[in-house]
């Protein structure tokens, strides 16, 4: 079934040309970075200004549709990817689709920009120090990370690399988490 077919399947009210209506915000960033907090302020936001929006986060789906996943490196590119697919088809039905992944590596950013080709796509990374997440770590994943519990866990024993040219860079060491969604939301 091709591109076109698919969507006319899944849906089959909606316009099926290759572009949706909807914009993909891609949030990234270290575990504890903010990218949810941030996410789900705008959203309220946007809401209370009668746009659609969704957010489509990480933990979600690991619990969920990519529960069958690990954390190789082999299974977080698929896990990404398939974020990406779903952020596109959730593109046709809604205003504005806002994604929450750590998104570690400058290869798989550059897959889910190629599978937004043609979509409003824009990626935002979450710009917050290590030091900051640890502090944050409300999950507790980094102190067990530090303990060796948890092995492969981003920003301790597996790479978190630098973004070549995100759309916007949300630095959130000094700034209210109403601060971060009003930059968010200048980009939309």
């Amino acid at each position: 079934m091709n591109n076109s077919s698919t969507l006319r399947y899944l849906f089959p009210h909606q316009e099926t040309s290759k572009t949706a209506q909807g914009q993909v915000i891609w949030l990234y960033g270290l575990s504890g970075a903010g990218k949810s907090t941030i996410a789900h302020a705008a959203k309220n936001k946007l809401l209370s200004s009668n746009k659609k929006c969704f957010v489509l986060d990480g933990d979600d789906l690991r619990t969920g549709l990519n529960s069958d996943l690990g954390f190789s490196d082999h299974d977080r590119q698929e896990n990404l990817r398939r974020a990406g697919e779903v952020a596109r088809l959730l593109s046709y039905t809604t205003d504005i689709v806002i994604c929450t992944f750590i998104t570690p590596f400058n290869d798989i950013r550059g897959v889910i920009h190629g599978i937004m080709q043609g979509q409003s796509y824009k990626e935002v990374f979450i710009d917050t120090p290590l030091s900051e997440c640890e502090r944050r770590d409300v999950k507790g994943l980094y102190k067990k990370a530090r303990q060796g519990l948890i092995k492969d866990f981003t920003g301790i024993d597996s790479p978190f690399e630098k973004p070549i040219s995100p759309d916007l860079v949300i630095s959130t060491r000094e700034k209210s988490i109403d601060m971060c969604a009003d930059e968010l939301l200048k980009l939309i």
